[in-house]
Order: structure tokens, then C-alpha cells, then sequence
């Protein structure tokens, strides 16, 4: 994940529209029931996909705005990390799922963080509960393992909205399957299912896209209340108190140094690469010119993907080089901007 999303937490939300597309493929009992979004985020989606009068919604969400944003929206939330979290196996009758999008860094090996999630909290869905699974279509193949063995009537859309096709992202839809119907699985159904899974990315524009009106709906089982518990640190406690502690003091001079001043005129007059250097560094940013040529200046490193073609055997081979370079905003007083690079 680039460093904005490691910001971020890999939070990207599902649109609104997509969250109200598959809130009608759902069912919910006239009985209570419990519903869980792991990421829970600022809670919007899953608000909306699990919007019912007998649904208890309950939540985990790694930062603490967002856990605070949710709790507004009606979802028991815990502030925490959901690796953290326990819970009794088969409490919820749905589970929407949209992960981030990453690899957990592992001593013997990286592993994507879609897959985690689902092997994670999947063993906390009710027999017969139902998957709400939003996810790249690359990614499905890594999960196709367990979602061909442990679900059935899965159906998967394309989601079409813009921040949606962005990621080509789709949604996976399906219901955890009972010891039952696990036992009289034959190998090559498991098998039939992985390699569907498995082809999506490749035939993403053949997949139906979300529609408004749904094509199959999807009942979730009656359930009772569910527990989950925080096994991990107490992060607002810690967060409050690290401020306090002898080695952030000692730290934060590293960590939150300030920005130098530079200032007073060079004892000789600069060359073309001196300014070169100096503008590159950021350290002429600011205001120059007169009148209508009156300017703000600002200069940043950009990182820039060189792509070059080759053909080897009769094959393509795209090749792709990473650099930097720098770019120079300038806002004049007009309100014209431009971007040199």
C-alpha cells in the first residue's frame, strides 16, 4: 500500500449508492439478529447495508475518529485492532467484510490482508449466515480456497461507481454452508468453485454489474446477542499517555523537529545550479513577482513511472522504471494555476 493509504489505515469506503444496491439482494428476520463489519470505518456503508429495526450492529475500527463516527450511526463499535478481538464461533447472521487493501509483513512470509480478514472472522458467521464480501477482483483468487469450500449460492457483481471501478472492485455474495452440506461436498465441485473464483480478475468485464433492482436475495438467520471481547492494548489509554512518557519527550525532538529557517543574502552571487538546488529543496517556496505577475511558488519531489515496450520471442514485455523528479506549482494572484514538471 502507498504511504496515503498506510495514512489512512487503508480506509476507502463503499459509495453510498453500492451500499444501497446491496441492501436490497437482503433479507433479515423478523426475530432479532447481530451483523458485524470488522473494518467498520466511519460506519456509513454498513449502516445502510445492515439498516434494519432488529438488527444489532456491531463493529471494529482501528482509528479512533472513525470508531467515534460510527458509534453515531447506531454501531456498537470497539476501538482496536480486530486480531485482537475475540468472539464465539457462529454468533453473527451477516458479515460485511471490506478489508484493507495490503500485505501483512509476516517473519516467514507476507500474506495479503483480504485473506487474513476473511479466514479471521469468517468462523464467527452462523450457518447459513450471510458473506457481504467488497474486495479487488484480484484478490478473490487468494480467497478462493476457502470461500469455494465454506460457501454456496456465492454470487459476484461488479461494482460501477467511480471510486469503485477505481480499484475494480466487486462484491461477493454468499451464504456459509452447514457441516451437512460441507460433508457431501465432492472434490470436484471445490475444485469447479476455485477455478470460477479464480478467473474473475481476467473476465471482470463479463461480470453483471450491481443492479439497482437484485436478481436473488439473500434471508439471514434469526440469532441471538454476541459478546465480543478486546484481548489486545488499550489504545486510547496508551494514546493518552504517551505525551507523558520520558521517551516520546526524548523522541519528539526527532519526530516533530522544526522547520528550518533560512534566511539573509549569500556572500556571492548564486549560479544556475546553486538556485537549482535550493528551489528543489523547497527552500525558495513562497511569494515572488509584482502586480499581475505576483506568484506563489511551490516545489515537491514527485515519483514518475517510465514505461517501455520490447519484444522478445513474439511476445510483449512492458517494462517499468521508477524515478523521481521535481514539479513546481505557481498560483498567481489571477487565480490561474500552473504545474511545471
Amino acid at each position: 500500500m502507498r504511504l496515503a493509504g498506510r495514512e489512512r489505515l487503508g480506509f476507502y469506503p463503499l459509495p453510498a449508492r453500492e451500499a444501497e444496491r446491496i441492501r436490497r439482494f437482503l433479507l433479515f428476520p423478523d426475530k432479532p439478529c447481530c451483523a458485524l463489519d470488522p473494518c467498520a470505518g466511519d460506519g456509513a456503508a454498513f449502516a445502510e447495508i445492515a439498516s434494519d429495526k432488529k438488527v444489532l450492529r456491531c463493529g471494529v475500527e482501528l482509528d479512533a475518529g472513525r470508531a467515534e463516527q460510527a458509534r453515531t450511526k447506531g454501531i456498537e463499535v470497539i476501538h482496536a485492532n480486530c486480531f485482537d478481538v475475540q468472539c464465539p464461533v457462529e454468533s453473527f447472521s451477516l458479515i460485511y467484510l471490506n478489508p484493507p487493501y495490503d500485505f501483512e509483513i509476516g517473519e516467514e512470509k507476507s500474506q495479503r490482508m483480504e485473506k487474513l480478514f476473511l479466514e479471521h472472522v469468517h468462523r464467527w458467521l452462523i450457518r447459513g449466515g450471510i458473506l457481504v464480501f467488497v474486495v479487488p477482483a484480484k484478490r478473490i483468487a487468494d480467497c478462493a480456497s476457502l470461500l469455494a469450500r465454506d460457501f454456496r449460492d456465492a454470487r459476484v457483481y461488479r461494482l460501477t461507481e467511480i471510486e469503485s471501478a477505481r480499484y475494480k472492485q466487486v462484491v461477493l455474495l454468499g451464504i456459509r454452508r452447514t457441516r451437512q452440506e460441507r460433508d457431501r461436498l465432492r472434490d470436484s465441485e471445490i475444485i469447479q468453485a476455485q477455478l470460477w473464483l479464480s478467473s474473475l480478475e481476467r473476465k471482470l468485464e463479463e461480470l453483471p454489474s450491481l443492479p439497482a433492482e437484485p436478481d436473488y436475495q439473500y434471508a439471514a438467520p434469526p440469532g441471538g446477542t454476541v459478546r465480543l471481547v478486546h484481548r489486545g492494548l488499550p489504545l486510547d489509554l496508551i494514546e493518552d499517555l504517551l505525551p507523558k512518557s520520558s521517551a516520546y519527550r526524548q523522541a519528539s525532538a526527532l519526530l516533530f523537529a522544526r522547520q528550518a529557517d533560512v534566511t539573509g543574502r549569500p556572500l556571492t552571487p548564486l549560479h544556475g545550479g546553486h538556485v537549482g538546488l535550493l528551489c528543489t529543496a523547497g527552500m525558495l517556496n513562497g511569494i515572488f513577482g509584482d502586480g499581475e505577475a505576483r506568484h506563489i511558488a511551490h516545489w515537491q519531489s514527485v515519483k514518475l513511472v517510465d514505461k517501455s515496450e520490447e519484444e522478445e520471442d513474439g511476445k510483449t514485455i512492458i517494462r517499468e522504471k521508477e524515478r523521481f523528479s521535481n514539479e513546481l506549482t505557481l498560483v498567481f494572484c489571477s487565480g490561474e494555476i500552473a504545474t511545471l514538471k
